[in-house]
C-alpha cells in the first residue's frame, strides 16, 4: 500500500471514529433502544429508525425517538451573557409565504431548551386579515424588542435588553411576579409551573445560564430566546436549521445580513423589495422580527392542517 494510501485510509478511520463517538453521545446508550427485552422498544414499534455504528464496529437500527438531543456550547460568565456578543445586532426575518405548518421549528425548541411537548416557545397561528382573504400560516418567536415593556416593569432585573438586540430571562434572579408576561403585548412568555422530573442529559456540555434557559426553574418565566449560545459560536438558532421549507432568516444588522442556512441575503434589500414589516409596530415596541407578506404561497393552508393531531386541530377551527 502506497504511503499516500495509508493516510487516507488513517484519515477514513479516524473519521469514522469521530462518527462513532457522536453516535454514541447522541443515542447515549445504544443497546437501551436496540433491546427487544421487557418494558423495551423495538424497531418495530414506530418504523422510524436510523442505523448507527457502536463503538464494536456493528451496525445497529435505533428509533429515533431514542436519539438525545446533546449540544456542546461554550461556558460565558453572568456578565457575557448580560452584555452580549459585541457588535452584533441581532435580527430575524419570516416568509409567511413559505410556512405550511410543518412544525419542525416547534420539536426543534422543546428539544433544544428540554421542553415538554405541551410547552410552546414557537407557535404558529392561523391567520386571517379579513373575511374575503384566504388564511395563512403566521410563526410567532420572542420579538426581542428594541424598546421591551417587559424588561421595564420587572422590579428585579432578571429580564434584560442586551446590546445585541436580544431580550433574556436570568432565572436565578425571577421571583415570579408575571409582570413581565403581564407587560409583554405579543403574550410570547409561559410560567414554568412545575419542576422538571430530571436534569437534561447534556447538562455537563450545555452549560446553565441566561444564554441557555436551563435548567428549567418552577416559578420562574420562560420564553423564546433565539438560542444565544449557539448564536456564540457562529451557528444558527435550532427553529431556523430545523425548518425544511427555508421560513426563518436570521443574521446581523449592523452586517446588513441574513440567511436561513440555504441563500444568505441583504437584510436591507429583503425587507425593501419583499415590503417586510414588524408585527403589531404601531404599540412603538420596535420588533426585531420582521415578516414577509404571504404573497405567491408556496403551500395551501390545508396543506398543513389535515396531518396535525386532533387536539392541535383544535386550535385552528375557528379560522377555518
Amino acid at each position: 500500500m502506497s504511503e499516500s494510501s495509508k493516510t487516507d485510509r488513517r484519515n477514513f478511520l479516524k473519521k469514522g471514529a469521530i462518527g462513532v463517538t457522536l453516535a454514541a453521545a447522541a443515542c447515549g446508550n445504544l443497546l437501551c433502544s436496540c433491546s427487544s427485552g421487557e418494558g423495551g422498544a423495538t424497531a418495530a414499534d414506530t418504523g422510524d429508525t436510523v442505523k448507527l455504528l457502536t463503538p464494536d464496529g456493528q451496525l445497529v437500527e435505533v428509533e429515533k425517538q431514542h436519539l438525545k438531543h446533546v449540544h456542546v456550547t461554550e461556558k460565558v460568565t453572568q456578565e457575557q451573557a448580560r452584555q452580549g456578543i459585541p457588535g452584533k445586532k441581532f435580527v430575524m426575518v419570516i416568509d409567511l409565504a413559505r410556512c405550511n405548518n410543518a412544525r419542525k421549528c416547534i420539536s426543534a425548541c422543546q428539544k433544544m431548551h428540554h421542553l415538554p411537548d405541551d410547552k410552546e416557545w414557537v407557535t404558529i397561528k392561523l391567520m386571517k386579515d379579513s373575511p374575503e382573504e384566504a388564511p395563512y400560516w403566521f410563526p410567532k418567536t420572542c420579538f426581542h424588542c428594541d424598546n421591551p415593556p417587559c424588561v421595564k416593569v420587572c422590579p428585579v432585573n432578571a429580564t434584560y435588553k442586551r446590546n445585541d438586540g436580544l431580550v433574556l430571562i436570568d432565572s436565578d434572579r425571577c421571583i415570579g411576579c408575571k409582570f413581565c408576561m403581564t407587560a409583554c403585548p405579543y403574550s410570547t412568555r409561559t410560567f414554568n409551573w412545575v419542576e422538571s422530573e430530571a436534569a437534561p442529559q447534556d447538562m455537563a456540555t450545555h452549560h446553565p445560564g441566561p444564554e441557555a434557559s436551563i435548567p428549567a426553574r418552577p416559578g420562574t418565566v420562560e420564553k423564546c430566546d433565539f438560542c444565544p449560545d449557539m448564536v456564540r459560536m457562529g451557528k444558527l438558532p435550532d427553529c431556523v436549521s430545523a425548518c425544511p421549507n427555508g421560513v426563518f432568516y436570521f443574521g446581523d444588522e449592523n452586517e446588513d445580513v441574513v440567511t436561513n442556512g440555504e441563500e444568505t441575503l441583504r437584510f436591507s434589500q429583503l425587507i425593501k423589495d419583499r415590503a417586510g414589516y414588524r408585527y403589531m409596530e404601531d404599540l412603538g415596541t420596535k420588533p426585531r422580527v420582521y415578516y414577509l407578506p404571504p404573497r405567491d404561497r408556496l403551500f395551501p393552508v390545508k396543506r398543513g392542517y389535515d396531518a396535525l393531531p386532533d387536539e392541535v386541530k383544535e386550535r385552528y377551527k375557528d379560522v377555518l
